[in-house]
């Protein structure tokens, strides 16, 4: 982001310079016919405006040339990597949708194999990633093979170990045999990661805490509190929770920390492929215990397991990492940690769900927030807190009710609810869409702002339906930006809507021709609504007769 607005300065204050040396001296000329009309002390106000609005103009014209050249820049270098692995022509290169980090991930197809090229401007954290692959894959576990890397080393290539992850798998078949088999499969290839994994590994390569020790326990629980727990404005003493965050990180320590700590061990960087299990994004890893681990992925939000399912699988990860060690594991002892991490982890989560999500306003983050508080209410179900830290307790008790859980749970339409969304995209050519219901209203957005893909003879004809389009719109411009803040204010008036019983409620988006970047923004729209609040949405797509074929 300050990379981004440095360039846009530069640019403005150069082209400025420019400008005023090109436009100053001759428009002194008009001053006269300028003076009588605006008046002597305006004439030279108004010269400089013009120069500055034509700056801004042609500056903003050019940033986004520039953004676009970025994002070709970018695809040139991975191409020239790639050829130092493959001789033939790829042939294609996708942007993968990102998640919570700012790494940017492309897909290589190439006939029938493929490869991951990931872009990363935090050499550090590329550094570490690629030192853990290298050590891990060495050993025979099941972590991506690292082909190739930039001088820069801010690209690296690596083996595509398939696009389908275990939490993929949980939503397509459910909490089947098969799904709980490839649990067992995780953690036991996770028991070999952390025991196996650790020796020998140099944890001067880590990201960030070389250990999982007392300081780095008494971060997560105060980015909890920060990121999600102060912005729910609850009144509580503020030094006693402090002081019981610092008893709590005490009594987590692990006394053996020998092994490999994933850090963020969910189902989401589990990897399914022909029934084998693989692990990416592990660059956050350190030394630490063994029972952190297996709490993030058990009790994974999303992931929704039985406590009949969590048991089981606890009970079989200790059987396969006994197998491994030399000394025999303090079952009780391992529980009670295990439990402690398990909070310790749904806190964390939460955490980061409050600064996605109501810092950086990221919808997805958002909507998660009911689901973590579910899975922190059944924690405490089963493992109340201890006595010795009465005021977290109440405040987890509280964080926990009904109260505090439709604050982020949106209404959700039925078949009885009356509003009806419709969401048009037209072209400016055209006009706008008339509005024949008696309520009137709606939103008007215009994407002429966004880089048009009509411009290009690739894409000319065709629309915001198409693949490619859809590519070139998320991976070349600020569309997804610009789609975050639109639904930012439609949600608000879809709630209060759906509250009152409105019955309608129009959604315009327009461009040029009404074929490209309106028609996408519809098409998303539309797919957000109905995810969200289920209700009912009619789309159009005004201008479609006329779209360029």
């Amino acid at each position: 982001m300050y990379s981004i607005i440095l360039n846009l300065l530069a640019i403005l204050t150069k082209i400025f310079s420019i400008f005023m040396n090109i436009f100053y001296k001759p428009l002194r000329i008009l001053r006269a016919p300028i003076s009588h009309a605006l008046g002597d002390g305006h004439a030279i106000y108004f010269i400089k405006v013009f120069i500055c609005f034509y700056t801004l103009l042609i500056t903003f014209k050019l940033f986004k040339t520039e953004q676009l050249s970025i994002m070709d820049t970018i695809i040139k270098q991975i191409n020239e990597l790639y050829k130092t692995i493959h001789s033939i022509d790829w042939d294609e290169i996708s942007k993968i949708p990102q998640s919570g980090g700012d790494r940017v991930y492309f897909r290589i197809t190439q006939g029938n194999h493929s490869w991951i090229a990931t872009y990363n401007l935090n050499i550090k954290e590329n550094e570490t990633f690629i030192y853990f692959s290298n050590h891990f894959y060495a050993k025979g576990l099941p972590v991506p093979k690292i082909l190739a890397v930039s001088e820069n080393k801010l690209l690296y290539i690596q083996s595509d170990l398939g696009h389908v992850s275990l939490l993929d798998v949980i939503a397509s078949e459910g909490k089947t045999i098969h799904v709980f088999s490839l649990f067992q499969k995780s953690v036991k290839a996770l028991a070999h990661l952390q025991v196996l994994g650790g020796l020998g590994l140099d944890y001067q390569y880590c990201l960030t805490s070389k250990e999982f020790g007392k300081q780095a326990i008494l971060t997560d629980l105060l980015y909890f509190k920060y990121y999600f727990l102060d912005t729910l404005q609850y009144p509580y003493d503020k030094q006693a929770l402090i002081n019981e965050f610092e008893l709590l990180s005490e009594q987590l320590v692990s006394k053996d920390l020998n092994h490999f700590l994933f850090r963020d061990f969910q189902s989401r960087n589990i990897i399914v492929n022909n029934d084998e299990v693989y692990f990416i994004d592990f660059q956050g890893g350190m030394q630490g215990g063994l029972s952190y681990d297996v709490a993030s992925l058990l009790w994974q939000a999303k992931a929704e397991l039985s406590n009949e399912w969590k048991e089981k699988l606890v009970d079989y990860y200790m059987e396969e990492v006994q197998k491994i060690l030399p000394s025999k594991i303090n079952e009780a002892q391992f529980k009670k940690q295990y439990n402690g991490f398990v909070l310790l982890r749904l806190l964390q989560v939460l955490g980061a769900y409050g600064f996605r999500g109501l810092f950086e306003r990221k919808a997805h983050f958002l909507t998660s927030i009911p689901l973590g508080l579910k899975n922190l209410k059944n924690f405490l179900e089963v493992s109340p807190l201890s006595i010795d830290t009465p005021v977290f307790a109440g405040i987890l008790n509280w964080m926990v009710s009904e109260e505090v859980v439709q604050r982020f749970t949106p209404p959700v339409a039925n078949e009885q609810t009356p509003l009806v969304v419709t969401i048009n995209s037209f072209s400016y050519k055209k006009g706008l869409p008339k509005d024949e219901t008696d309520n009137g209203g709606g939103f008007v957005f215009d994407m002429r702002g966004i880089l048009n893909p009509g411009r290009f003879d690739a894409y000319k004809k065709l629309s915001g339906q198409d693949k490619t389009v859809q590519d070139f719109l998320t991976q070349r411009t600020k569309m997804n930006t610009f789609l975050n803040s639109v639904w930012d204010l439609i949600d608000i008036t879809v709630v209060n809507y759906l509250e009152r019983g409105f019955e309608s409620l129009q959604i315009n988006f327009g461009c040029t021709g009404g074929q490209h970047r309106s028609v996408y923004a519809a098409e998303q729209t539309a797919r957000h609504l109905r995810n969200k609040y289920k209700v009912k949405v009619v789309l159009e797509h005004t201008n479609q007769d006329n779209w360029v074929k």
